[in-house]
C-alpha cells in the first residue's frame, strides 16, 4: 500500500498488526529512519541488522530471520539499510508466505517509480511504502512543531521557521536540537513548555553557526594553513570545543547520506542537484568537495571520533590536571581530519 504525509504518522505510531514489511524510501533519508524509528518504539522492538548482500545471495535468508524467535525474548524488527534492488526477492517471499513473527523495515534512498522493489510494496496490502521529501515552507514548520511536541515543546509558527532554516530543514539535525532545546528550558512530554527566541539565541543551531561550521569545513576539505590560523586566534581558555564539535557533527550529519546514494551508482552532479534548498549557494561548491573526498566509511569514523571528542569533554574532570584542554583537544582532531582530507 502506498501511504500518503496524512496517513503515514499514524500508520508509524498506530502499526497495523498485518503490515509485514515497511518501505521507507526517497531523498530525504533522515525523515525515513525517523519514522522507522517511530514504528519500533510504537512496537517495542529491538533492530535487528540484515545486509541487502545477504539477502541477494540467499532470499530465503529474509523470510528465515523475520520468522524466527528471538532469543532473548521481545519484539524485534528486522532492519535493511540501504535497501536496494537485491532484496527484491527475498521481500517477495517474505510478502507471499505465512505471516512472519517480526516485522521488516527496509531504509532506501531515490527509487525510480518503474522499481520493483517500490512496486512490491505500494501493491502488496501486507506492506506500505512511504516516499520522503525534504520538507519546505509549511511542511518544514509542522515538522519541527509535531518534533517538538513529542520532546514537550510547545513551537510557535516563527520560532518554527527559524528552527527549520537554521538546520537546512534536515529533520535529523532539528530532533536533536530540539532534544538540546528541551533540556534547556526543562520541557518534558510530561510538562511541556513553550520554546521562546530567547532560547534558540542562548544555544540554538544557529548560535555563532556561522564562524563554527567555517573550522568544521576548513578541516573537511583539507584546508590545513587556514585552518591552523583560525585554531590560532580562538581564545585558548574559550568554550568553543562543544559547539564546535556539534557543528561538524551536523555538516557529518548531512553528507552521510548523500555520498551514500553516491556509492549506491548515483552521479554526484544529480545528488547535488536533488539537495535542492537545503543548502545555501554558497555552500554547494566546497560540500561537493566534501562528497569528492570522504568515503561513507570514512564519514563515519570521523563521526565516530567526534562523539568520542564530545563525551570525553564533557565527562566530569575526575582529574583535571591529567586532561588536554579542550581547546588544544578540538585542534588537534581539527588538524587530523584536514591532514586525512588532504591525503584522499
Amino acid at each position: 500500500m502506498k501511504a500518503n504525509a496524512a496517513a503515514i504518522g499514524r500508520a508509524v505510531d498506530q502499526p497495523n498488526p498485518a503490515t509485514r514489511f515497511y518501505l521507507f524510501h526517497g531523498p530525504d533519508e533522515s525523515q525515513s529512519r525517523a519514522l522507522a524509528a517511530r514504528l519500533l518504539e510504537a512496537l517495542g522492538a529491538s533492530k535487528f541488522l540484515v545486509t541487502a548482500g545477504s539477502v541477494k545471495s540467499d532470499p530465503a535468508s529474509l523470510v528465515d530471520e523475520a520468522s524466527a524467535m528471538s532469543l532473548f525474548g521481545g519484539k524485534r524488527a528486522i532492519w535493511i539499510e540501504p535497501a536496494t534492488k537485491d532484496i527484491e526477492e527475498g521481500v517477495a517471499s517474505l510478502l507471499a508466505g505465512p505471516a512472519p513473527e517480526s516485522i521488516v523495515v527496509a531504509i532506501a534512498g531515490a527509487l525510480p517509480t518503474s522499481s520493483a522493489l517500490r512496486k512490491l510494496a505500494e501493491s502488496s496490502p501486507q506492506a506500505i511504502a512511504f516516499a520522503s521529501y525534504l520538507p519546505e515552507g509549511e511542511s518544514a514548520e509542522r515538522m519541527v512543531v509535531d518534533l517538538g511536541r513529542r520532546v514537550g515543546l510547545k513551537v510557535s509558527s516563527p520560532v518554527a521557521a527559524r528552527l527549520a532554516e537554521a538546520c537546512s530543514n534536515d529533520q535529523a539535525i532539528v530532533a536533536q536540537e530540539l532534544q538540546k532545546l528541551a533540556l534547556y528550558v526543562g520541557a518534558a512530554p510530561e510538562t511541556p513548555r513553550e520554546l521562546e527566541h530567547d532560547a534558540i539565541d542562548a544555544v540554538g543551531a544557529d548560535n555563532a553557526e556561522g564562524d563554527f561550521l567555517r573550522l568544521a569545513d576548513l578541516a573537511l576539505t583539507g584546508e590545513l594553513n587556514e585552518l591552523a590560523g583560525e585554531l590560532a586566534r580562538l581564545p585558548a581558555g574559550g568554550s568553543e570545543a562543544i559547539p564546535v564539535i556539534r557543528s561538524l557533527q551536523r555538516r557529518l550529519l548531512m553528507l552521510a547520506p548523500l555520498r551514500a546514494r553516491i556509492e549506491r551508482g548515483e552521479r554526484i552532479d544529480a545528488v547535488m542537484t536533488s539537495t535542492g534548498r537545503s543548502l545555501f549557494f554558497k555552500e554547494k561548491t566546497k560540500v561537493q568537495r566534501m562528497l569528492s573526498k570522504w568515503s561513507a566509511r570514512e564519514l563515519a569514523t570521523v563521526a565516530g571520533r567526534a562523539g568520542s571528542l564530545e563525551r570525553d569533554l564533557t565527562r566530569p574532570r575526575l582529574r583535571p590536571d591529567s586532561r588536554t584542554p579542550e581547546m588544544e583537544a578540538l585542534g588537534e582532531e581539527l588538524l587530523a581530519i584536514a591532514r586525512k582530507a588532504r591525503s584522499l
